[in-house]
């Protein structure tokens, strides 16, 4: 499976729900999380477009690094997710529906392809922002958390906004957590 870039021009993020003015760099992203046909194999498996989960946020970093990339910083992935115009949802700022992203009461109840939801992309082209799996970042919360983004298949459609985060325990190994890559420019 064909891992493919996009370029995301940066600027300076509004972050967050307060707006705070955080400078972001041009990078390059993965279009979609990163699934195991991503990685490399010598056996292609039946699941090689499904993201790659349960993976602790160690595990992540060092996958990232072995692609030559790292994981992003919230304000990046915000950045990223929303552009310079604060889209409240990847896709704009219509409501949520089952066609845009694999939330809870998509009736899908776990992960799907990566490509499952090609509506539900940004205008850059990125794919399975919200919804799927919460993505891992390298950005830290109190405690041994760390900030994942996105939402993930059993998460209501609140969680999958764009200013939206969460944190998870560095060691979590969840279904439904997996990651993004980026590179600097």
């Amino acid at each position: 499976m064909h891992l493919e870039w996009i370029k995301i021009t940066g600027g300076v993020c509004a972050y967050g729900d307060a707006g705070r003015p955080v400078k972001v760099p041009t990078l390059l992203w993965t279009r979609t999380p990163l699934a195991y046909g991503h990685l490399p194999s010598d056996q292609p498996g039946s699941g090689w477009r499904y993201p790659v989960t349960e993976i602790s946020h160690a595990e992540a970093i060092q996958i990232a690094g072995r692609l030559g990339g790292r994981l992003p910083r919230s304000a990046e992935w915000e950045w990223m997710a929303a552009g310079s115009v604060r889209r409240r949802w990847p896709w704009g700022d219509a409501s949520w529906q089952p066609a845009l992203a694999n939330l809870r009461d998509s009736l899908h109840d776990t992960v799907t392809p990566v490509d499952t939801h090609p509506a539900g992309a940004t205008p850059e082209g990125m794919l399975d922002v919200a919804g799927n799996v919460w993505e891992w970042t390298v950005s830290t919360a109190m405690g041994d958390g760390v900030i994942i983004r996105g939402g993930s298949y059993s998460a209501p459609p609140l969680y999958a906004q764009c200013t939206f985060l969460n944190a998870a325990p560095a060691e979590l190994r969840s279904r439904g957590i997996g990651m993004r890559v980026v590179r600097e420019l």
